[in-house]
């Protein structure tokens, strides 16, 4: 059965879902947001797991569209943790009176263009059915989580959890057998958490990541009011920085200054909180192999100074990628967890795990037992949600067979030859600071919208040459980077997905958030000419 029309659909209601729905509101649009999650939240309502909490600064994080709300909300700590983050969206919904037009437990699994109509009608996996001329995809970079390719993985007797889908009510972990798979960002926040409270924790790594200290703690009273008085400033500051974090490279290469010199500022970064010492640091590190280099053999100090077995030091130290040129997770206390009797490290690539069995995992060495396995193991990032959808253009067009090779966008916001779909933070668009970027381009949304209506089109899509333009911008921006040279889920690879296993694609958009800005706004200004109405 089909819904009434709407003007607009937007899919997910996390930060940008509920932020772009309020912002159509302001237009008085009849838009519907459709959600697969029993409520509000999006990654944060998902990602419940043990340890989960930003490294993003709080006060930096939240919407900065509402002075009340700014002056009303007070987060407790400096890098808040889930239950704070998504009480605090609960909050901003019943503020906003978002629900009202949401509906839960509403998975899309198609969209599909009517060129007659001008409209999108999307299907849900109930069969229900909805349309609106615009279809607006919130669905978030990190949303399509993926399970290890291990034989037998349906096996194990026990629970097993993936952590993107951790129970509501928790896990009573205390005392237990516990194995993990994974060791990124969200495999370390776990795996710091849970070992205080199991009876043993096996961790089964493949590919070891940098990390660095988080320097999490409460935020006093003194400091509430002083970032209450602050939020102009700090918003500003994230206006300037190329990743929207407080953080900004310093503007000295760490080639040009004495070693002495050059060490006493990473030991400075290192106990600072927060990314400084991943986008904070010499400008040179992520780009230049010889700085990087330098950098990195720091940072194996560092890991060997803090792991007392030499053994497991080394195995946590990366082989295949230089301090930075992956996203670096921020811990607290991680790598002194291997200190504990009750923690074993597992290096896959040692013994590779064969199977997955009623009792454990069995490896080329032998069978570990467990009363729970976790599975840290990420997500197909970015074109990941995408790719899990239908979505159909004109003339039986698919958006899933198009981006098998690299998406083709225009500013990461409109999808080459397919109409009135917008995207927040599809490929191609710039990231760091999530809520940062997500607020500048639904604002850009609405005002393209807005210019829509004002001038009486019903439909729009950008021209090839604008996407040729970007495709080559995007290209560029990237090349200068290491990250660009190391496979990764930023780079479009992951092996427990088909088809994504080596080949490397660029994802996003590293010409920086403020050159980013500009190209959009210049693009808005001078009346949308790279983009086709009608």
């Amino acid at each position: 059965m089909a819904q009434p029309g709407y003007e607009a659909i937007i899919i997910g209601a996390g930060i940008a879902g509920m932020y772009q729905l309020h912002r159509l509101r302001e237009l008085g649009m009849r838009a519907r947001v459709f959600e697969a999650g029993s409520d509000v939240g999006g990654t944060w309502y998902w990602n419940r797991y043990p340890g989960a909490r930003f490294d993003s600064e709080s006060w930096s994080y939240g919407y900065s569209f509402s002075q009340e709300l700014l002056q009303e909300w007070e987060w407790p700590e400096h890098f808040a943790a889930q239950p704070d983050t998504l009480r605090y969206l609960n909050h901003v919904a019943d503020k906003f009176d978002l629900r009202r037009d949401m509906q839960f437990h509403s998975r899309v699994t198609a969209a599909t263009w009517d060129e007659a109509a001008t409209r999108w009608t999307i299907t849900l996996e109930s069969g229900e059915e909805a349309s609106a001329p615009l279809l607006i995809t919130a669905l978030g970079p990190l949303s399509a989580y993926t399970l290890p390719n291990i034989p037998g993985r349906d096996d194990f007797a026990g629970p097993a959890f993936h952590t993107a889908r951790w129970p509501r009510e928790g896990v009573d972990l205390r005392g237990k057998r516990v194995g993990i798979i994974g060791t990124g960002a969200t495999a370390i926040q776990t795996i710091q958490t849970i070992a205080k409270e199991v009876g043993h924790l096996t961790v089964f790594q493949r590919t070891p990541n940098w990390a660095a200290p988080l320097h999490n703690r409460r935020i006093t009273p003194e400091e509430q009011a002083q970032i209450k008085a602050s939020y102009a400033e700090i918003f500003e500051r994230c206006r300037q920085t190329d990743t929207c974090f407080i953080h900004q490279a310093d503007p000295r290469r760490a080639l040009d200054v004495s070693p002495e010199e050059r060490e006493a500022f990473w030991e400075k970064l290192y106990a600072e909180p927060g990314f400084g010492i991943w986008v904070g640091n010499f400008r040179d590190v992520l780009v230049d192999p010889a700085a990087n280099a330098l950098m990195t053999e720091w940072a194996k100090k560092k890991i060997r100074e803090r792991v007392k077995d030499p053994v497991t030091a080394e195995k946590l130290i990366p082989k295949n990628h230089g301090f930075g040129t992956r996203r670096l997770p921020l811990e607290s206390g991680y790598y002194e967890v291997y200190n504990q009797p009750n923690v074993a490290l597992v290096d896959i690539n040692e013994t590779p795990i064969e199977r997955i069995t009623p009792r454990g995992i069995l490896t080329s060495a032998r069978e570990h037992a467990f009363d729970i396995l976790i599975y840290a193991t990420g997500f197909d990032g970015v074109t990941g949600p995408y790719d899990r959808m239908a979505i159909t253009g004109p003339g039986g067009r698919s958006l899933r067979e198009d981006w098998q090779g690299t998406p083709r966008t225009f500013l990461g916001m409109l999808a080459e030859g397919f109409p009135n779909m917008l995207m927040v933070l599809g490929p191609h668009t710039a990231r760091g600071n999530i809520p940062r970027n997500i607020e500048e381009i639904v604002d850009w949304l609405t005002g393209l919208v807005r210019y829509m209506r004002e001038h009486g089109h019903r439909r729009v899509e950008a021209r090839e040459d604008a996407v040729e333009y970007w495709a080559r911008h995007v290209e560029a921006a990237a090349s200068g980077l290491l990250f660009s040279q190391v496979a990764s889920w930023q780079t479009g690879v992951n092996r427990n997905v088909a088809g994504r296993e080596e080949v490397r694609r660029t994802l996003g958009y590293y010409g920086g958030a403020v050159k980013y800005r500009r190209i959009a706004e210049r693009v808005a200004a001078a009346g949308y000419r790279e983009l086709r109405f009608a």
